[in-house]
């Protein structure tokens, strides 16, 4: 299966819901995510905001199975974490790249989830030819500019084919041209079926981006709406607070 089709074109069952159920995560005595329960089906994305602290990273990795919650459970269509690892896949505001070429750097994560060599050619071929990257696949990746690493950690997630993909800040220090091809990365991916779950500070991107938007305030799950309701109408006063570049309590 080529990057530009879905696993649910082949009937493999979909993980999802993502069904979070009383999450919670204290680290030091701080309850930083605090009895989070949500839902998330489908595809489109999931846009998740909040002032800084607000538990936003710490979210993701509680979905992706980075960190065990204090209490509560984490279940992708009733099964933990662990049984659905190859079938999500996470980017880091700063991944960490191989000292090794473009194409190196994808040809090793599919090595590592024992993808056969006669299979790695032509998907890593098309991954970078999706990403803009193909005509740089002999560069040392360390040498690429950082909106070229940035796409080319999406397409080491993207060669994978996860059904969800999580992303915590993908554009942040970003110029606005590396921004721009970084959302477009993203939105093939949504265009082909990979529910996208990402957290951002640039309103501006959730504005152009999101289909929906978790608001999360002190740890807490505070709304869930539609992206065109939280910024024209929202519900909480935290979250209006918020858009109106207030200080939270």
């Amino acid at each position: 299966m080529s990057p530009g089709t879905h696993r649910g074109n082949e009937g493999v069952e979909s993980i999802l819901p993502l069904e979070l159920v009383d999450l919670t995560y204290i680290r030091a005595g701080l309850r930083l995510v605090d009895r989070i329960s949500v839902r998330l089906e489908g595809k489109g994305r999931t846009l998740i905001l909040g002032p800084n602290g607000a538990g936003k990273s710490l979210l993701l990795r509680l979905m992706h199975g980075l960190l065990s919650p204090t209490s509560g459970t984490v279940h992708w269509r009733g099964q933990a974490v662990s049984r659905v690892a190859e079938r999500q896949a996470m980017v880091f505001e700063r991944s960490v790249l191989l000292r090794r070429s473009v194409r190196a750097n994808v040809d090793y994560a599919l090595s590592v989830r024992r993808i056969s060599r006669a299979c790695r050619r032509g998907r890593i071929d098309q991954v970078l030819e999706r990403t803009g990257l193909l005509g740089l696949a002999d560069r040392p990746a360390r040498l690429l500019s950082a909106g070229e690493q940035q796409c080319l950690c999406l397409a080491r997630a993207w060669s994978l084919e996860p059904e969800v993909l999580l992303l915590d800040e993908p554009t942040a220090a970003l110029d606005p041209a590396a921004t721009r091809s970084i959302e477009q990365v993203i939105d093939d991916m949504a265009s082909v079926g990979t529910k996208i779950i990402m957290t951002t500070h640039d309103l501006a991107q959730a504005r152009r981006m999101g289909d929906e938007v978790l608001f999360l305030h002190r740890g807490a799950l505070v709304e869930r709406t539609p992206a065109t309701q939280f910024f024209d109408e929202p519900e909480s006063s935290e979250a209006r607070a918020f858009l109106n570049g207030e200080r939270l309590p």
